[in-house]
Parts: C-alpha cells; structure tokens; sequence
C-alpha cells in the first residue's frame, strides 16, 4: 500500500518523537533500532523508508528535545514579569520533576557525554542547538553587553544541567534535594550580584605622574617638609 507524503511525515515525525524519549531514558546506546520501531508502533523493516541510518535518527531525536526544552523556556518566561524570568526558568529546571523525569526532560544531561563521543556531525548539530539553548538564555540576562549576557548564559546553563547530572546521580534523597537547592542559589545569586563598577580612564589619567616628571630629590624634599609656612 502507497502512503500520502503527508502520512510518511507524520509517521516520521511520531518516530522522532518516541525516539527521544527513549534516547533520553536509555541513553544513545542503551536502546536499538528495533526497539525504537516497535516504541512508534512499527516494524523494523521500515526503518530505512525514514532514516538513512541510526546515527541520522539520534540526531533528529536530540535536536528535537533541545528545541523542546529551548521552547518550554521562552514560555515560561514569556508568563513571567521581566524581573522574574530567569528564576522561573532556573526554578522550572532544577526541580524534582525535572529530575525524576528524564525521558521528558532536557536531552543536554541526559545525553551530553554520550554525544561527546559520536561523530563531528553529530557533535556538530549537538553544538549548533546548544548554541541556541545559549543566546535564548542570554535574553534573561538584562543591564550588560551581549558578551557578557552570552557569558553569564554559559555559566548558568553549565550549572544548570551539572546539577541535573549531579541530583539523578544521587538519587532522590536529602542529598539529592541539596544539590537541586544549591545550584539554584547559584544561578540566581550569580545572576543577582552587582557588577563591578567600571574604572574611569580619565581619573585614572589625572591620578598617574606625568611621564617625564622628576621625582624631588631627598635633599630638596626634606627642606620643603621643614620650611616654615607662609603667613
């Protein structure tokens, strides 16, 4: 039987979808391609009418999941006040549901070290979609350049999603929840500690010597401090 092309996209797509749910929970390597068929309800057989190969479909899989994550995260901050966005976010991801849950969570945690040891395409697109996770979390950081934005985006995502690493390894326990808690104070206390006053060139300017200017000898300077005051 000849399926529509809009039933062979849909069915592509319902594949992705049950795959990195399962890539999330097994890891890249901890499920096979049979599986993963059967899991969208098909055969294996019909694998190759959707993907050209197994690395093909981890990486619509985890691309898929970090779009997902990016766009709960624009959501969330979208129905929190300015002041409140990044906390909503950094509240959202280090919490117990988030960590219990890792076939519906963020894919960076659940498979980032499996990824670092596929093939450059595949860390390829990994870095192209984390570099999005990156510059959508640098808009929830206000009162500073882009740069600088972009940086404090990387320390806290890196925070973030070690965190998430830390908490499902320890379970979900008194440990556990500390982890949770303490890199949530860390994002957030980061985020909400003044920037250093930056340093004025000019006064920095009038406080230095003169280049050039002699320095008063010994002799001449300890008759200037006993020379009596002029009325």
């Amino acid at each position: 039987m000849r399926y529509s092309k809009e039933h062979k996209l849909e069915t592509h797509a319902r594949i992705v979808k049950k795959a990195s749910v399962r890539l999330r929970e097994k890891g890249a390597h901890g499920i096979g391609v049979a599986d993963l068929m059967k899991d969208a309800g098909l055969t294996h057989g019909g694998f190759y009418a959707h993907f050209d190969s197994r690395e093909a479909l981890v990486i619509e899989a985890f691309a898929y999941a970090m779009d997902r994550s990016t766009d709960r995260w624009r959501q969330l901050a979208g129905q929190a006040a300015p002041d409140q966005r990044l906390a909503t976010i950094v509240d959202s991801y280090l919490s117990p549901q988030h960590r219990d849950n890792p076939g519906h969570g963020c894919a960076v945690p659940a498979l980032g070290a499996e990824i670092a040891r596929e093939s450059p395409k595949t860390r390829k697109v990994f870095a192209a979609k984390l570099d999005q996770m990156i510059e959508m979390m640098s808009e929830q950081f206000h009162g500073g350049p882009s740069k600088s934005a972009r940086k404090q985006a990387m320390a806290a995502l890196a925070t973030m999603m070690g965190t998430i690493v830390l908490a499902r390894a320890a379970g979900n326990g008194e440990l556990s929840e500390e982890l949770l808690s303490a890199g949530r104070e860390a994002v957030l206390g980061r985020a909400a500690a003044p920037r250093p006053a930056a340093s004025n060139p000019a006064a920095s300017k009038a406080e230095a010597p003169k280049r050039g200017a002699r320095k008063p000898t010994a002799k001449k300077a300890a008759t200037k401090a006993v020379s009596p005051a002029k009325n």
